[in-house]
């Protein structure tokens, strides 16, 4: 199975587009199969033609009695239902083992977010200090709840992405997909004003990117995610803290204002309206709690 694993991680990077963090991701829910099969095959070599739907939903079960998400396992499941579509693609297989196979149920979570004014209160707040730093993350905060942005694309962002005349952002997002995410005049001002500050105190970089630490190397997704994880800790009742809680925070706040939801969809860059539709729940969510507080609800 191993010999197949390489050519269709470079299919994935550089035919699909896919980020290496992607790949890397496939490549460990491939390799994990393949050491469970080999276990099971008390150490022969398997050929890949012989695994069957019954392996594959044995490797399932190992994984749930682990405790192990069924979300988690749907996933791994999708990396083999793309690994054995490549080999038929291949002329490897005649026919997919994972063909009829279907992963476990499970319950879709909603998404956690920031109501405005928390986000009003942070942002227009005193917490951020005037200096490089301060005003680097405060910008980072404004422009990931402004712009639903990814943390990925968020780190990805130069001055040549940026049309200060259009105000407007060029993103790559998943896959190379570039989409143009309009903004506001405050942001603008507030970019024009770090950039001022960022190029006198913070060494020229030939790359250009917006977002870097203080000695001019650009900020990694693990940063963005430690300042954003250490601005939202003071917000009560906020249960996880994270960069994906603004883009929750900008499409529950688009929705709640009346935009539609194919334009949401659009400036978040989803492939589909499932995706997004999510979103909707949690607006009915935040309809039924103003409607229980209504008195004659309450009877």
């Amino acid at each position: 199975m191993n010999v197949f694993i390489k050519p269709f991680l470079s299919y994935l990077r550089y035919e699909r587009g896919y980020s290496a963090h992607t790949v890397m991701a496939y490549e460990r829910d491939l390799l994990q199969f393949e050491s469970f099969v080999y276990a099971n095959a008390e150490g022969a070599v398997i050929d890949v033609r012989l695994i069957d739907a019954d392996c594959v939903r044995s490797w399932m079960v190992s994984l749930l009695d682990k405790s192990m998400a069924p979300g988690s396992v749907n996933r791994k499941l999708s990396s083999l239902k793309s690994f054995f579509k490549f080999l038929l693609k291949q002329g490897v297989l005649s026919e997919s083992p994972v063909r009829l196979v279907v992963g476990p149920k499970q319950s879709r979570p909603l998404p956690f977010f920031v109501k405005e004014k928390e986000m009003a209160d942070l942002l227009d707040g005193p917490s951020f200090d005037s200096d490089f730093e301060g005003r680097r993350d405060r910008l980072l905060l404004e422009m990931l709840y402004q712009t639903g942005l990814r943390r990925s694309e968020l780190v990805g962002i130069r001055y040549a992405d940026i049309d200060m005349e259009a105000m407007q952002l060029r993103v790559n997002g998943k896959r190379n997909k570039q989409r143009i995410i309009p903004f506001a005049g405050r942001l603008k001002e507030m970019i024009l004003h770090y950039i001022s500050l960022k190029e006198r105190v913070i060494p020229a970089d030939d790359a250009r990117y917006l977002f870097v630490r203080k000695n001019g190397e650009p900020l990694t997704g693990s940063i963005v995610y430690r300042i954003v994880r250490k601005r939202l800790s003071g917000i009560p009742m906020l249960a996880k803290c994270s960069p994906h809680v603004l883009r929750h925070s900008f499409a529950t706040s688009m929705l709640n204002d009346g935009a539609e939801l194919n334009a949401v969809k659009e400036l978040l860059g989803h492939g589909s309206l499932a995706s997004t539709s999510v979103y909707t729940h949690i607006t009915f969510e935040e309809l039924k709690k103003m409607y229980h507080a209504h008195p004659r609800a309450k009877k």
